[in-house]
């Protein structure tokens, strides 16, 4: 028997764990600059893992029921990525004064490997 939640919820643990991989190699590779490149990208990186988990959390957290509250934890789970990713990314460059770059290359790398472990792990 097929659980689709159960599924879901795996899914998403191998997209967090390729997205981490991918914030740590961006953070590596921008060491050839300095700390605080790296430190950025880490920080937009991880802002990125985490919005995706809350998401995950909200969205696959009801349990099995109808569609409408299906479609309502799908929504409210991508609304609440989208703020909080953009209230990280505002925290970094606004109150820890990070570089706004590297936070954002790292936040495109890190949804791209969201993309391909969610394509690569049919």
């Amino acid at each position: 028997m097929l659980n689709s939640v159960a599924a879901g919820r795996r899914q998403t643990g191998r997209a967090i764990a390729w997205q981490v991989a991918a914030a740590a190699l961006v953070a590596l590779a921008c060491l050839w600059r300095d700390g605080r490149w790296s430190a950025a990208a880490l920080f937009g990186g991880l802002a990125v893992v985490l919005a995706g988990w809350l998401s995950a959390r909200i969205a696959l957290g009801g349990g099995i029921g109808g569609a409408g509250p299906a479609v309502a934890r799908l929504l409210a789970g991508v609304l609440a990525k989208w703020l909080l990713l953009v209230a990280a990314l505002a925290l970094g460059v606004l109150a820890f004064g990070l570089p706004p770059l590297p936070m954002l290359l790292a936040a495109v790398a890190v949804l791209v490997a969201q993309v391909l472990a969610l394509a690569l792990g049919r």
